[in-house]
């Protein structure tokens, strides 16, 4: 498959696969694709552990590292002497300590640490430094911001160590901003997708972002998990594809046991934006969480990010060890980041062999297009 990004990158297959998994990573990589690591999760030293792993397992074949880097955040607690912790409301507090005694979540309580506070600091243009510093001391082949134009310290950096920087977008404004800021590679991410998302589909955004920054190679995301939504996103003028929810329930994903089975009993009906994980709008499971956060007639509303993610990440803790030992309240609030695809994640597989299904799928779906000009 030769397209203009997989011939710069040296891969088989323009498929990306964007996963916190470094398993997920290295097989996808090693089966022709091209894995993608997403660092919020990790700290600078952290992060280094985990591509040193992957770099001895993929044989000098190329990767990426996705750091988050919002273009926007709450900005007013960011420049005070002070932890972010002590920014979160009591009444948010109270919320959630309300909404785990409801649901009757057993797991004793963690007070929100200053490990937690770092976490929140990673999601930000200083705190991303340290992890893009990090990204650049191994081969990596792409670097990726998500949620906003890639800062300009990051582009001068991988400028200079001749890493190509990849951007996502929802809109075809955000696109052109992402061009000028410096971005070599547009993701265009519909509504569909997993995580954050604006609110164009992916069929519409696609041809829009294509023709809006020509040259610019243009991968597509969302809603795209086997060969076919793969040969539809090509013929759209996409050189790839980019894929998140498809591999959460590979062998190797690290997905919790009571997600993995959530996500597997899952409808495409079963997904909503909700600013209840992060502050910003995000596609995720539906569940007790998001409704009760959303709706919930007792919900303060969710706060900015990256707020949010202290408040809900330490409760998700919680959650979480609870569902895993199977009670019904917790497993009623458990969800996790995944796009409207979930309604054909119904088994588990290798990463590999979701590559190979994908590759072989996308040949039979030109081999009929073909047939229909015969």
């Amino acid at each position: 498959m030769r397209t203009a990004i997989s011939e710069r990158l040296g891969i088989e297959f323009p498929l990306f696969a964007f996963s916190h998994c470094r398993d997920v990573v290295a097989a996808v990589t090693n089966a022709g694709g091209f894995g993608v690591l997403g660092a919020i999760a990790y700290s600078p030293e952290q992060l280094d552990t985990e591509l040193t792993w992957i770099d001895e397992r993929v044989g000098g074949r190329p990767y990426g590292v996705d750091v988050l880097v919002p273009g926007k955040i709450d900005d007013s607690v960011l420049d005070r002497r002070a932890h972010l912790l002590d920014f979160i409301p009591d009444r948010h507090r109270d919320f959630v300590t309300h909404l785990l005694a409801k649901y009757g979540v057993s797991a004793p309580a963690q007070p929100l640490t200053a490990a937690a506070d770092e976490l929140g600091r990673r999601v930000t243009a200083s705190g991303a430094t340290g992890l893009i510093d990090v990204a650049l001391k191994h081969p990596i082949g792409l670097i990726a911001s998500a949620l906003g134009p890639p800062p300009q310290e990051m582009v001068a950096k991988a400028r200079e160590a001749g890493v190509p920087v990849a951007a996502l977008v929802g809109t075809v404004e955000h696109a052109r901003r992402q061009v000028a800021a410096g971005a070599d590679l547009i993701v265009a991410q519909g509504t569909e997708a997993g995580g954050h998302t604006g609110e164009i589909a992916t069929m519409v955004l696609v041809p829009q972002v294509v023709d809006a920054v020509a040259p610019v190679p243009v991968l597509a995301a969302g809603g795209i998990a086997s060969g076919r939504q793969m040969a539809a996103a090509m013929a759209l003028g996409a050189d790839g594809v980019w894929c998140g929810s498809v591999w959460l329930t590979t062998e190797e994903a690290e997905t919790a046991p009571a997600v993995k089975s959530k996500l597997l009993a899952a409808s495409s009906l079963d997904t909503v934006r909700s600013r209840s994980r992060t502050g910003k709008p995000a596609r995720q499971l539906k569940s007790a969480w998001t409704e009760e956060w959303d709706s919930g007639p007792e919900s303060p509303g969710p706060l900015g990010m990256p707020l949010q993610i202290l408040l809900s990440e330490g409760a998700m803790a919680r959650i979480g060890a609870a569902a895993e030992k199977g009670e019904p309240g917790a497993v009623e609030l458990v969800n996790y980041y995944v796009g409207q695809v979930v309604g054909q994640l119904d088994q588990v597989k290798p990463a590999r062999e979701v590559v190979y299904d994908m590759i072989s799928e996308f040949g039979a779906a030109l081999e009929r297009l073909a047939r229909l000009s015969e």
